[in-house]
C-alpha cells in the first residue's frame, strides 16, 4: 500500500475523534455552557448536520479542483472549526462551530476515497480505502478514550484543541506525501448529479442509509445498554466503547480486503452477520461476557460495510466519482439518525433498552433486500454486455465454397 495512503489515514483518524468525541465529553461541555445535557446535545446534532450539508454542497463547488488541493482545503477548514470550537464563548456559537468542523467531513472522505483508489491497481481498491478509512475506525479505539480522558482531567476545550493539532498534522503530511492530482478531466457538476439517475449508486445510498442505520440503532444506545441491562459500572463503558471500537476496526479490515474479490457477497454477508449478531444481542445483552463479546461483533459486522459501499458506488458512478463517494458519507450521517432516532422510539414506547437490537436487526434484514437486488440487476446488467460482445463479434462461421473459377 503507498506510503500516501497513511497521510489520508491521518486524516481520518481526527474527523473521526472529533466526530466520536462529543458523545464522551458532553458532560463537561454542559456544564462549562451552562446548559442540560439534552441541549448540549445539539453539539453532536449540529455536527451531522454539517456533515450531511458539507458533503454535496463543498463537492459540488470544488467538481474540477485538484483532489490533493481539494484534501488540503478540507483539512484547513476542519482546522478552522474545531480551533474556534475550542474557544467557544456560549452554546449558540458552540453549535454553529461544530456545525463548520462537520463541512468538511464528507468532502474530505470523499475526494480522499477517489485518490485512495487511485494510488493502486484494479483489485487493490477497495483494500486502499479501506486503509484511508483505519483512521475513522482507530479513532474509536484511541482518539476517543484519550479524548475522553483529556476533557475529564484538564477539560473538554483541550480536547478539541488537541484535535485541531492531528488536522494540523494530517495537513503537513497530505502536502508531503500525496502525490499532484491534475485537475479532473471532462468531469462536471452535469456528469457528477448524472450519476444520481443510475439506479445502482441509489441502491447503493439506500442500503447505507438502512443497513448501517442498524447498527448505529445498537450503537445510540450501548451505554445505558452496558450499565443497567448487562450491570457493568459507569466507569467501565469507555473500555467497552474501545472494544467496539476494536472490532471496527476488524470489520473495516475484513470489509477492505473482502469487497475487492467478491463486493456483492461480502455485503450480503455483513448484513446477514449483523442483523444475526444484533438478534442474540437482545439475550446475550443480560450478560456482561455476553454482551461484551457481542458489542465487539456488533462492530465488526457494522464496519465491514463501510470500505465495501464506498467502493461499490465509485466503481457504479463510473467517470464521475467525486459527489457520489461524498454522498456516502451524507447517507452514513443520516443512517445514524434514523438509527438513533428508531431506537429511541421503541424505548420511550416501553420496549426496553435491549429493543434497539431488534429495531437495529431489521434494517439490516431491510438493507440485505437491497443489497439482494442489486445483486440481481449486476447479473442483469452482465447479461446484457455478455449479449452485445456476441451480437458485435465478427461472423466465424462455415466458410463459402470456392467457386468454379477461382479452382
Amino acid at each position: 500500500m503507498p506510503v500516501a495512503l497513511l497521510a489520508l489515514a491521518i486524516g481520518a483518524f481526527g474527523i473521526g475523534t472529533t466526530e466520536f468525541v462529543m458523545m464522551g465529553v458532553l458532560p463537561e461541555a454542559a456544564t462549562d455552557f451552562g446548559v442540560s445535557i439534552s441541549s448540549a446535545g445539539y453539539l453532536i446534532s449540529g455536527y451531522a448536520l454539517g456533515v450531511v450539508v458539507g458533503a454535496p454542497l463543498l463537492t459540488a463547488l470544488a467538481v474540477r479542483m485538484p483532489r490533493k488541493t481539494m484534501l488540503l482545503a478540507m483539512m484547513g477548514l476542519f482546522i478552522a472549526g474545531n480551533t474556534l470550537f475550542a474557544f467557544a464563548p456560549n452554546h449558540e456559537l458552540g453549535v454553529f462551530f461544530r456545525f463548520v468542523a462537520g463541512l468538511p467531513h464528507g468532502a474530505f472522505f470523499g475526494a480522499g476515497a477517489v485518490v485512495a483508489s487511485s494510488l493502486v491497481g484494479a483489485g487493490q481498491k477497495a483494500k486502499a480505502v479501506s486503509m484511508m478509512f483505519m483512521g475513522l475506525t482507530l479513532a474509536n479505539v484511541v482518539g476517543v478514550p484519550l479524548g475522553t480522558l483529556l476533557a475529564q482531567n484538564v477539560g473538554w476545550r483541550a480536547t478539541f484543541l488537541l484535535v485541531a493539532v492531528i488536522g494540523a498534522a494530517a495537513l503537513a503530511s497530505i502536502a508531503k506525501l500525496v502525490p499532484h492530482q491534475g485537475r479532473p478531466e471532462e468531469v462536471s457538476l452535469r456528469t457528477e448529479l448524472a450519476a444520481f439517475r443510475k439506479p445502482q449508486v441509489l441502491l447503493a445510498l439506500a442500503i447505507v442509509t438502512f443497513g448501517f442505520g442498524g447498527g448505529f440503532a445498537c450503537l445510540s444506545y450501548v451505554a445505558p445498554m452496558m450499565t443497567d441491562v448487562a450491570g457493568f459500572e459507569s466507569a467501565t463503558v469507555t473500555l467497552l466503547l474501545s472494544l467496539a471500537g476494536l472490532g471496527m476496526t476488524v470489520g473495516n479490515y475484513v470489509g477492505g480486503r473482502l469487497a475487492d474479490r467478491a463486493p456483492v457477497p461480502a455485503l450480503c454477508s455483513a448484513l446477514v452477520g449483523l442483523g444475526t449478531v444484533l438478534a442474540v444481542f437482545t439475550v446475550t445483552a443480560h450478560s456482561k461476557v455476553g454482551a461484551a463479546v457481542t458489542i465487539f461483533f456488533v462492530g465488526v459486522a457494522a464496519f465491514m460495510i463501510g470500505p465495501i459501499m464506498q467502493a461499490r458506488i465509485m466503481e457504479k458512478a463510473g467517470g464521475a466519482p467525486s459527489l457520489v463517494s461524498a454522498a456516502v458519507q451524507s447517507a452514513f450521517n443520516i443512517a445514524n439518525s434514523i438509527g438513533a432516532y428508531l431506537g429511541g422510539l421503541v424505548i420511550a414506547t416501553g420496549f426496553g433498552l435491549v429493543a434497539p437490537n431488534w429495531v437495529g436487526a431489521m434494517l439490516a434484514v431491510l438493507g440485505l433486500s437491497l443489497a439482494s437486488l442489486s445483486g440481481v440487476l449486476d447479473r442483469k446488467e452482465a447479461a446484457a454486455a455478455d449479449a452485445d460482445d456476441d451480437a458485435s463479434a465478427p461472423d466465424t462461421g462455415t466458410p463459402q465454397l470456392a467457386t468454379a473459377g477461382s479452382v
